[in-house]
């Protein structure tokens, strides 16, 4: 019996939660990896898997094989990819997750200049505004704004700064006026995030930090919706530079209390902490780090 084969096929058919499905992944037949279990659970001398026609799942004993399996398999594989041919050209699909307004404005451009690069690799993109389980989802690695890393069994690395700046429109400041501080804000119409755990609170730099409660008519969960109600004179809103750049640089919207800054985030490339970088993850980290660099196209001429 292989032994590191079976060890395969056990952790497939768990992740898989059928013989069936696990055997398609596999490109095997049920028959082939229905034996290969009871070979191995004959072998250990214990039964893995409580199964009926209708259900299946982990016993004890298959519970804690299953864990060490897990770790062994990614060790081998690691080990091997290290003196591999893949270690060194990337190649294969890079899974990668990132943040919807960020992506569409900053990522998606710039990936047909990657493909030239790389034409091994292909990239699936996936967009939304959570933070992902990187492991427990399947993903390379996954592009975060932050103002510092979040979870230190990750490796994050910098690869751009991003400003916060506070913005309106020139029609409704003309009509309401430009506030003078940010304690002014409490008369204004302020655009806020409905999902932010500070409710419509905006801190501002300093010692100490200076958080200023705002109200507004509009809060909204996705950022594109702020700056577009924004410019249509809606109100004021402090939101990244990613985000409002081209809309400062062409005079839609005005930025005000300049000399008040608003904490910086950083764009963050997240990754699984693991002992062998893969050449793909590699080349992509380090293509948009050179790319974006030290004053990113978004902060251009601002």
């Amino acid at each position: 019996m292989d032994r590191f084969a079976a060890m395969q096929v056990f952790t497939a058919v768990v992740d898989a939660g059928s013989f069936v499905r696990a055997a398609e992944r596999l490109a095997q037949s049920t028959t082939a990896v229905s034996r290969q279990l009871a070979e191995l659970e004959a072998h250990l001398g214990v039964r893995l898997l409580q199964r009926t026609t209708r259900t299946m799942s982990l016993t004890e004993a298959g519970r804690l094989y299953y864990e060490q399996c897990v770790s062994l398999l990614a060790e081998l594989l690691e080990a091997e990819a290290a003196v591999s041919h893949a270690s060194r050209i990337a190649s294969g699909v890079l899974r990668v997750n990132a943040p919807v307004s960020f992506a569409v404005r900053h990522l998606a451009p710039l990936l047909p200049q990657f493909r030239a690069q790389q034409p091994q690799v292909g990239i699936e993109l996936t967009v939304n505004d959570r933070v992902v389980d990187l492991v427990d989802e399947g993903f390379d690695l996954a592009l975060r704004i932050s103002r510092q890393a979040l979870a230190s069994t990750l490796i994050a690395r910098p690869l751009a700064p991003i400003h916060v700046a506070v913005c309106a429109s020139p029609a409704y400041l003309a009509r309401f006026g430009t506030p003078a501080s940010p304690r002014d804000l409490g008369r204004h119409q302020c655009l806020g995030y409905s999902y932010t755990d500070r409710g419509m609170s905006w801190e501002f730099a300093g010692t100490p930090p200076q958080n200023i409660e705002v109200n507004g008519f509009l809060r909204a969960n996705n950022g594109d919706v702020l700056v577009e109600a924004a410019i249509a004179g809606a109100g004021i809103i402090a939101q990244p530079s990613f985000l409002v750049g081209d809309a400062l640089r062409d005079g839609r919207l005005v930025r005000i209390l300049a000399t008040h800054p608003l904490p910086q985030y950083t764009a963050w490339a997240v990754y699984p902490s693991r002992r062998f970088l893969s050449a793909k993850v590699r080349s992509f980290v380090d293509f948009l780090g050179a790319a974006w660099g030290e004053v990113p196209p978004w902060d251009t001429g601002l």
